[in-house]
Order: structure tokens, then C-alpha cells, then sequence
């Protein structure tokens, strides 16, 4: 794009005027963020329209992805490096007196996501827009996001995380599109003059969704597509008559209920109000975004249907947005008077899932009293598409009762959405190899039978304009150098590294990039958290989302045993670590919650206890996001991806790491198998049971962990330091994570993912690592050949293989 260097800085100057009334040396850090993002926002403008003109011109098929989470991080950086015009505006900036760097900080990270489903979100629009496909994000606009972390006393503690305390100028409010959503009422029969009957609700509470859309850039081109999120709000949300007779609270009761619906990302669902609520959240988004899809289509095309499934590919990022197709059946049956089967038809051409977890309690699943209360037309849907299922499964498999049941997409009292979104949809796939094979033979193999032809698989991958590009300066020139050009929209460039692999000079060039990406995390930890960290150490980091399977657990564990070992053995001389963790846990996950307490009584112990002589430092970064994220990967020596094999559908981090040269330490799970083919096996650290090992323990019900106690005394040890007053005074505060691993707690069997079985094995594959990173040339090699063959983890080459086998998009050139 053509970037006038003067006009720009004039724009910010005519934007603080206007909206501050200060000049640029009068105006605080933040007031000039807000200026600096207007005026790049103005500068997209015009694609903008553009890019939507060209869909329209030539009525282009298009995805929408429908995602509970979008996880953007911050948006300018982002956004000038895909516009190509950062060195312009950083020079622009520098003459007008502004620190680019500080003003960057002054950005809040947009609350809209939390882990991995929502970051993968993010990449997939990046890489749609990059490729030139038609594409629309559709979710939520939470007002707090999931919430901010604190640690205090050890423990989390969550607070509002207020992103929006200023306002947004990255996005632009649509209330011309405006739609209504409906919830509870009474569903009421109508027989008109067709002889048709007609479902109508009575009663309903009324809600509108106000759509607020984001801009998102591709690199290198002309395409701005969008992402649009819904705000809630009441449509009579505030009784003057109530307040004046001074029943403040019941004047507004309307309007809070409705704004409850997009105020926090994820609320504590452990209770019926929680689940409500949550249903609530993820049909207000469907809704209001099926009925803008068929607003702008019958713009066109009026009240013929014909074309609709053509033109709409619906990507359901994981069952979350799963109500959307009975909803669709609704608008397409009440709404628009179509049959059931003219309905059905568009409804299973438009709709593909995918599955994002193997764990059984993640596919998710909804009480029919909740459902039918809240959605009680919506409900009666399911029943009907339940019912015509169970006859079509019938008339396949008549004797077989079990399966039947097995299958019925309503049973024991609950909807299960997974069962809805694979029978309703046109393509099933899960997200890595492993995790495409154990739906297809294991968690979903009745589905699988049924619809062979519906199942797939589709790596993830990430966007190198974020993750490598921006996040990376230093490692991204290094790589333009010494590989060439275009790596940005073409990973596969970077395999031109490999021929540099014995080169001493590149190696030592490489070593001093990760030093230097070192000391500036360790710059940043002390600013914002008073952490003192040794750029000489191995940085060991697990960055990801805290829950049991991914084993933060066992990470911590080895930590107290290394630290046992140095106390114990005077001979034990392993090279300085820093084990990093980053992790929020969902706020009603009791067990989750202590194991970060775990962590951070750990590292108050080691880090002053001076015995240890600098060999071991723990550091848990609070309130883990993008931003953060952005300086840690960078800056990692490991990447922890220890999960139990079998239960990460692929993961998106270890993507990152092995992109920015860091050594994946982990079990045969998720994408690490691909990983590790790509990187091969002498440049990782792969360890513990494989998840065919693990299927046949669990069938066979042989698994004892107190074996494991008995044969490693070590082990035993830090175990027995959970509830001995080691780590805290009370031995019962950590009480339930021993109970968990030796004897097993809430009915279920002692350790549930195989942490003990797999210690010993990590405990080995640790000290691979400590003995290889003392070779730091050889830890270079394999710092860039993990580097140069991770063009395979590119979300580019993600999307292209979803437009090929699923949405069959077409390319449109912007004009």
C-alpha cells in the first residue's frame, strides 16, 4: 500500500486535537496509542470496502468461522507488519517524538480468548486474509474477557480483566445490523392459510446483539476481512416507572441479565446458573450470526434458498457453537417457511466440525431441562432430528439396541452436542494425526463407521507473521539472511537454513540471538515482577492452559526432585535451569488452582534457599497471554509438551517453540509426533508411555502407581513432601494432589494421567537435555534444524489444505 509518511503523522496530530484537544507533547502514552491506532485503522479503510465490494461482485463462497474464542493478542503491531508499513511508521513516529515501544505497551490484549482453540482462531483468520479467501470470524465481544490473573500468597486470584476500560479504536460498532435473540418463552402452533403449521415463541425474553467489527489484514495484500463480534444488551432494559419508585436494582434488572451474556468469557459453570448462562452465550452468538448470514443473502436472493449452501461454509471450531444447526433449521423453517427436508438438505451441506479433544468430559454436553427451558423451540428441533436419526440407525443396525443408544444424540437426560454437529454436518476433523486416528478408532468409532467418508484430519499450524515475524526480529533476519526471502508467506523457505548446519559462525550467530531474546525476557520479568533470571540457564518453559492431562504435575515433581538430588548429592553438578511456567486455570477448577499454588510454594522455597547455588530457579509468569507470549517463546531453550500421550489433540505452542529454536522435551502426543518427524527424533527429547500403551492399561485396569513409588525412593520423597510441611505448614494443602496420584480421589482411580508411571522416563529425557545444552554448538545444530523444517506448522498451509478437502474457497484479487 502507498504510505505518505507526513500525511500520517498530521493524522495523528488531527486525531489528538480532536479527540483530546492536546498536542503530541501535551498527550499521555495511552491518548497517542489510541491516535496512532485510528490513523492506521484509516488507512485500511478503503481495502476494506474493497475487500467486501469483491465478495459481493462476485458472489463468493465464503467460510464462516464460528468460534467461541479468538485469542488476537495485540492488534498494531500485528497490523503494520502485515500492511508493511512498520519501519515507515516507526520512523514517522521517532520524528514526532514518539517511543513506538512504549506506546505499543500502552495496547491491552484483546480479551476475547483464552488458550489454544481461540490463538488457533486467530491464525486461521490471518492466514485466510494473507491468502486472499473469503472469510468472517464470528463470536462473542466479552466485555472482561476470562479474567486477570494475580498471584497472591501463591494463589490465583481473578479479577476483571478490564481491556475495554478505554475504548477499542480497532473496531467499529454496526448498530444499523442489528439483530434480536430470543430466550425461554412458549412455543405456539399457528396453522395458516397454506395449511401449514407455524412455531411461533410467546413470552420470550428479547436480547439485541449489536455486532462490532475488527479489521483483519493480510500480509503482503490488498484483503481486509472481518471479524465480527456480538455485545448483548436489553431492548427495554431500563423502567423509568421502577426507578422512580425507587427500585434501582429491578430498573435495571433487564438490561444486566441481557449485558451477562457477553461480560465474561468462560463463567464458572459448575452450577445450573453457570450452565445456563453459558448456553445463553453460545446460542446468542449463533443466532445473531446466522441471521446476519441469511440478511445479507436474501438481500440478494430473496426467499430462495437455492444457492445458500453454495455461497456458506459454516466451520464449527469445536462444539461450542454446535447449536447454531438446529438454530439454522429454525430461521430456515419458522423465519424463511421452508420444509423440513428443504431445510435439512442446506443444513447438512453447510455445516463442518472440528473436534478439538479427546477427553471425554470436554465433548460437551447440555441437560435437557436447561436446554429445553431456555430454547424450548430450539429444543424441539433436536428432538426431531434425534428421532428421524434413531429410525435411519434402526432400519441399519435393527438388532443392535446398544448402539442405538450408544449413538442417540439425545440419552440419559442430556443433548450431546458432538453426536449433533457429526450427523448433521458434511466433514468431521480432528487436528493432528494421532488425534485424528483415535476419533476415527477409538473416541468416535461408531461415527466413524457410520460416516467414513465425513472424517478427516487437519494439522494445526501457526501464523509466522506473529509468531516469527513480529515476535522474533532478531531470529526473523537471521533467517532472511541466511535463507532468503519470502519465508513470510512461504515457510517452506526456511528448510534453505539446513545447509548452514555445520557452519560454526551461522551456529554461533544463532547462539547469540537466543542470548540476546533471553536477556530481554529476563528484563521484562524484572520490570513487571521483580524476577531475577540467568541468561546463562537452560530456560525450561510449559506455557499453556493448567489442567491435569497436560502435567504441569509432573513438571514440578521433577523439579523437587533435582532439588532433593542437589541437597542430597554433593556430587551432582547439573547445568543452571530456569523452569518457567505461564498458565491460568479455569476458575471453578479446584485441582488446577492448587497445583499453581504448588508451583509457586516451590519456587518460594528453591529460590531462597541459597544451598542451591543458582542451579535451580522456578518462575510462574502471572496473567499468561499473547503479549507475553510473544517474549517468551523467543526466548526458550525447551518446550515443554508433556501432556499424556493420547490426550492432546494437537497443541499450537510446541508449534511456536520448534519456529523459534526451541527443543521439544515431550511425549508421543498431539502434533509432537509430527514434530519430531519433521525435526527428527536425535534433535528432540521424546519420552513416556505411548497412547496405545496407555489405551491397553486402561482397558485392562492394571495400572498401580504406588508401584512406581516403591521401585524409585526419590520419586517417594517428593511425593511424600506434598503433605509433609516441606512446601507449606499445612501438610493438607496440597493433600488432594497426593491423594490423586497414590490413591485417587472423587471415585476415580490414583493418577488419573500416568504421572508416576512416566517419571522416571521424563527424569531421563531431562537429563539428555542437561548433558546435550552443555554442547552449545551441537544444541545450535539442533536449535536450527528444528528452525529450518518447521514449514510444515504454518496455519498458510493449514488453510490451504481446509479450502482443498472442505470449503472449496476461491482466491479473490482485491482491485
Amino acid at each position: 500500500m502507498n504510505f505518505d509518511k507526513e500525511q500520517f503523522k498530521a493524522a495523528v496530530q488531527r486525531r489528538l486535537t480532536r479527540d483530546f484537544s492536546k498536542d503530541i507533547e501535551q498527550n499521555d502514552t495511552h491518548d497517542i496509542y489510541d491516535a496512532v491506532a485510528a490513523s492506521v485503522l484509516a488507512e485500511v479503510m478503503k481495502n476494506w470496502m474493497k475487500t467486501r465490494s469483491a465478495y459481493d461482485t462476485h458472489k463468493a463462497r465464503t467460510v464462516y468461522y464460528l468460534s467461541a474464542e479468538f485469542l488476537m493478542g495485540r492488534a498494531l503491531g500485528n497490523n503494520i507488519i502485515n500492511l508493511r508499513i512498520k519501519e515507515a511508521v516507526l520512523e514517522a513516529l521517532k520524528e514526532a517524538g514518539i517511543d513506538y515501544n512504549t506506546m505499543e505497551d500502552e495496547e491491552p490484549d484483546a480479551g476475547l480468548g483464552n488458550g489454544g482453540l481461540g490463538r488457533l482462531a486467530a491464525c486461521f483468520l490471518d492466514s485466510l486474509a494473507t491468502l486472499s479467501y473469503p472469510a468472517v470470524g464470528y463470536g462473542i465481544r466479552y466485555r472482561y474477557g476470562m479474567f486477570e490473573q494475580r498471584i497472591e500468597n501463591g494463589f490465583q486470584v481473578e479479577y476483571p480483566d478490564n481491556w475495554l476500560k478505554y475504548r477499542d479504536p480497532w473496531e467499529i460498532r454496526r448498530s444499523d445490523t442489528e439483530v434480536e435473540v430470543l430466550f425461554g418463552g412458549n412455543v405456539t402452533v399457528r396453522r395458516e392459510a397454506d395449511g401449514r403449521d407455524y412455531f411461533f415463541l410467546e413470552n420470550a425474553e428479547r436480547v439485541t446483539a449489536t455486532p462490532y467489527d475488527t479489521p483483519i489484514i493480510g500480509y503482503g495484500t490488498d484483503t481486509v476481512n472481518t471479524l465480527r463480534l456480538w455485545e448483548a444488551s436489553s431492548p427495554d432494559g431500563f423502567d423509568l416507572q421502577l426507578f422512580n419508585e425507587m427500585h434501582y436494582t429491578r430498573a435495571v434488572a433487564k438490561q444486566n441479565s441481557a449485558e451477562d451474556i457477553s461480560r465474561v468469557l468462560y463463567p464458572n459453570d459448575s452450577g445450573p446458573s453457570g450452565k445456563t448462562l453459558r448456553l445463553k452465550q453460545q446460542y446468542f452468538f449463533c443466532s445473531a450470526s446466522l441471521q446476519d448470514m441469511i440478511r445479507s443473502y436474501t438481500a440478494v436472493y430473496g426467499e430462495d434458498f437455492s444457492k445458500f449452501a453454495d455461497l456458506h461454509v459454516i466451520q464449527l471450531n469445536d462444539t461450542h457453537p454446535v447449536v447454531a444447526v438446529p438454530e439454522l433449521m429454525r430461521l430456515l423453517m419458522d423465519e424463511h417457511r421452508l420444509e423440513w427436508d428443504e431445510a435439512w438438505a442446506i443444513v447438512t451441506k453447510t455445516f463442518a466440525y472440528t473436534n478439538h479433544t479427546i477427553l471425554a468430559e470436554a465433548l460437551e454436553k447440555w441437560p435437557i431441562d436447561i436446554f429445553q427451558g431456555l430454547l424450548p423451540r430450539v429444543y424441539q428441533i433436536v428432538e426431531e432430528i434425534n428421532r428421524r436419526f434413531i429410525a435411519d440407525l434402526r432400519s441399519r443396525f435393527p438388532d443392535d439396541y446398544d448402539k442405538q443408544n450408544r449413538m442417540s444424540i439425545i440419552r440419559n437426560g442430556m443433548i450431546y452436542m458432538a453426536w449433533l454437529a457429526i450427523h448433521a454436518g458434511f466433514s468431521v476433523n480432528g487436528v493432528a494425526a494421532l488425534h485424528s486416528d483415535i476419533l476415527r478408532t477409538k473416541e468416535l468409532k461408531d461415527w466413524a463407521e457410520l460416516y467414513p467418508a465425513k472424517f478427516n484430519n487437519k494439522t494445526n499450524g501457526v501464523t509466522q507473521r506473529r509468531w516469527l515475524l513480529s515476535a522474533n526480529p532478531r531470529l526473523a533476519s537471521f533467517i532472511t539472511k541466511y535463507a532468503g526471502s519470502g519465508w513470510e508467506t512461504d515457510l517452506s523457505i526456511l528448510k534453505n537454513l539446513e545447509k548452514h548446519a555445520d557452519n560454526t559462525a551461522v551456529l554461533n550467530e544463532l547462539i547469540e540471538i537466543k542470548r540476546a531474546n533471553k536477556e530481554a525476557l529476563a528484563s521484562w520479568l524484572k520490570e513487571t515482577q521483580n524476577e531475577f533470571l540467568d541468561p546463562e540457564s537452560i530456560f525450561d518453559v510449559q506455557i499453556k492452559r493448567l489442567h491435569e492431562y497436560k502435567r504441569q504435575l509432573l513438571n514440578i515433581l521433577h523439579i523437587i526432585y533435582l532439588y532433593n538430588r542437589i541437597l542430597e548429592d554433593e556430587d551432582f553438578n547439573p547445568p543452571a535451569r530456569t523452569f518457567i511456567f505461564g498458565a491460568k486455570a479455569a476458575s471453578g477448577y479446584r485441582r488446577a488452582k492448587s497445583i499453581i499454588k504448588l508451583i509457586n510454594a516451590v519456587a518460594a522455597k528453591i529460590n531462597n534457599d541459597k544451598r542451591v547455588g543458582g542451579k535451580i530457579r522456578v518462575v510462574f509468569i502471572e496473567n499468561y497471554r499473547v503479549s507475553a507470549a510473544e517474549k517468551i517463546f523467543p526466548a526458550s531453550d525447551v518446550s515443554e509438551q508433556i501432556s499424556t500421550a493420547g490426550k492432546e489433540a494437537s497443541g499450537t505452542g510446541n508449534m511456536k517453540f520448534m519456529l523459534n529454536g526451541a527443543l521439544t522435551l515431550g511425549t508421543l502426543d498431539g502434533a509432537n509426533i509430527e514434530i519430531v518427524e519433521e525435526a527428527g527424533e536425535e534433535n528432540a527429547f521424546i519420552f513416556g508411555l505411548k497412547a496405545e500403551e496407555i489405551h491397553a492399561m486402561d482397558n485392562e485396569h492394571s495400572y498401580n502407581p504406588q508401584k512406581y513409588m516403591q521401585q524409585n525412593p526419590r520419586l517417594a520423597e517428593a511425593l511424600n513432601q506434598l503433605v509433609d510441611g516441606t512446601f507449606d505448614p499445612s501438610p493438607q494443602m496440597f493433600r488432594e494432589l497426593y491423594d490423586s496420584l497414590v490413591y485417587g480421589v472423587e471415585g476415580q482411580r490414583p493418577d488419573v494421567y500416568y504421572v508416576l508411571a512416566d517419571f522416571d522416563a521424563y527424569c531421563r529425557a531431562q537429563e539428555d537435555v542437561a548433558a546435550a545444552y552443555t554442547d552449545r554448538q551441537g544444541w545450535a545444530k539442533k536449535t536450527l534444524l528444528n528452525i529450518a523444517r518447521s514449514g510444515k506448522f504454518s496455519s498458510d498451509r493449514t488453510i490451504e489444505d481446509y479450502v482443498r478437502d472442505i470449503w472449496k474457497l476461491k482466491k479473490i484479487k482485491i482491485d
